[in-house]
């Protein structure tokens, strides 16, 4: 069984991670509320990662696991967005992950292997237009995720998934209609949008022990969109 960290687990795709791995292992979720946590055999602590600082006697000695969560979409033209939104969203998606990875380190260390999951976009690859601000702070996380997996090999495994736009609360306002919906997925090569599901299960097998040979990479779990043009 692993001590599992999850970081923003009570929505959306995390939500998902811990419905999947709840049952096997011993998952921790810090975020702002247990909604939708129900009565899953897992520890809740309350945590903001924008004001909180990591309670580290809330957690077991050892971590095998770590998943950062929280995300933003923040899509305008470049001409419309102020240097204060660049800088929240590369604080939500990138800063804030990196002190809570700063503080759980050695826990991480503790583990006979660690494994860390983070999440990037589609956008950091594939130029989009009105991502600017977003692609920016994902493709630091993707910079960030490769330069530690070396730093840290063999003991701790760190990858990346990058997806396209996904059925979660974060995306409610694009995926809002079913013309919106329908838009969405026309614009994949399988014709659909992503759901939770489709993005926790590649989580779920990098944390695995499956996937112990897997560490610097990038996983685009898109429906074809970063490398299929149809």
């Amino acid at each position: 069984m692993k001590n599992i960290l999850l970081i923003g687990g009570s929505h959306g795709i995390g939500l998902e991670i811990a419905k999947n791995l709840s049952a096997t292992h011993n998952i921790i979720v810090a975020s702002r509320t247990a909604e939708h946590l129900g009565d899953m055999n897992l520890k809740h602590i309350t945590f903001d990662a924008s004001t909180d600082t990591l309670d580290l006697s809330a957690l077991p000695e050892s971590l095998d696991g770590f998943v950062y969560c929280p995300g933003s979409i923040n899509l305008k033209p470049f001409k419309n967005l102020k240097i204060e939104q660049f800088q929240e969203d590369l604080e939500i998606n990138y800063i804030y992950m990196v002190k809570i990875f700063q503080t759980i380190l050695p826990k991480l260390l503790a583990s006979p292997q660690a494994s860390v999951v983070l999440f990037s976009s589609v956008a950091a690859s594939t130029g989009m237009p009105f991502h600017s601000s977003i692609a920016g702070a994902k493709a630091a996380v993707e910079g960030f995720a490769k330069a530690v997996a070396a730093e840290f090999a063999p003991k701790i495994r760190v990858n990346t998934i990058a997806p396209s736009i996904t059925n979660t609360p974060l995306a409610d306002k694009f995926l809002n209609s079913d013309v919106k919906t329908e838009r969405a997925a026309e614009r994949h090569p399988l014709k659909k949008v992503g759901q939770p599901q489709d993005i926790a299960q590649m989580a779920q097998f990098l944390l695995s022990d499956n996937a112990s040979w897997i560490t610097g990479q990038v996983f685009h779990v898109d429906g074809g969109m970063s490398t299929l043009n149809l």
